[in-house]
């Protein structure tokens, strides 16, 4: 099951030392439909991730409109899982240990804790490490189970906060790869953040494109329903287009 996505006239503001107002987004607009996958592209310090924690619900004091499916942020929502630039996995914990907190956050009933476990670490490759611990894994590795931690809750919603900027770029290469397959096998609804053009494009179903801050917004938007899917790395196709949204995104840098 995947939800919509309804974001209208979105601000926020923040409190500077001098006690000072900075505006560091405003005019936010933005509707994804159920299923889509959905990029938002921008340089560094535009309120990329301000917008995810508004959706997260981690941050609340905005203004404007707010919605995933029919309920507004603060209501009860569907469920929703938040991949971030870190694992964020808990040192004490194994991996098992890991998903199942996640499912137990979630209320998933005890009793579908282990096939859970089994078919997402099965899915990422990670069945054979059920019982390590994360500090025993490669970053690649943690990164792995944050995904499987994300996908066992079953969301209607998957924010990602640039999941695989800290990976060597083959790793992040493979990461990709996998998150796409697990998306195509269900097509959730997902919001990805990223400053990295080549890997909008690749996994994308449309970008949405944001200019510099202070007071940032949405200001051009590209459709990738010309590339075929499954997507591959050496499609011409993708290349071309990628320089093209590279173009996009300096004119507003």
């Amino acid at each position: 099951m995947s939800v919509s996505i309804t974001i209208r006239n979105f601000a926020k503001e923040f409190e500077t030392a001098d006690g000072s107002r900075l505006r560091v987004l405003e005019n936010v607009d933005l509707q994804v439909t159920p299923g889509e996958f959905v990029t938002i592209l921008g340089p560094s310090g535009c309120g990329k991730s301000t917008l995810l924690n508004a959706l997260s619900g981690l941050d609340t004091s905005f203004q404007g409109k707010v919605e995933i499916g029919r309920s507004a942020v603060g209501a009860a929502r569907p469920r929703i899982a938040y991949l971030f630039q870190e694992p964020r996995l808990l040192p004490w914990r194994t991996v098992r240990g890991n998903i199942e907190f996640a499912l137990d956050a979630a209320r998933v009933p005890k009793a579908e804790w282990p096939a859970r476990c089994e078919r997402w670490l099965q899915a990422v490759g990670l069945a054979s490490f059920a019982d390590y611990f994360p500090l025993q894994l490669s970053g690649g590795m943690q990164q792995r189970v944050s995904i499987a931690r994300a996908f066992s809750i079953e969301p209607e919603l998957l924010l990602m906060d640039e999941p695989f900027s800290a990976l060597d770029e083959i790793t992040a290469l493979r990461m990709r790869q996998l998150l796409l397959s697990l998306w195509e096998a269900d097509r959730r609804t997902v919001l990805f953040v990223t400053h990295n053009s080549l890997e909008s494009v690749y996994l994308s179903d449309r970008i949405v494109v944001m200019k510099s801050g202070p007071n940032s917004r949405i200001c051009d938007e590209i459709g990738l329903g010309h590339l075929r899917r499954p997507r591959t790395y050496d499609d011409p196709a993708q290349y071309e287009t990628q320089r093209a949204v590279l173009a996009t995104l300096m004119r507003y840098v």
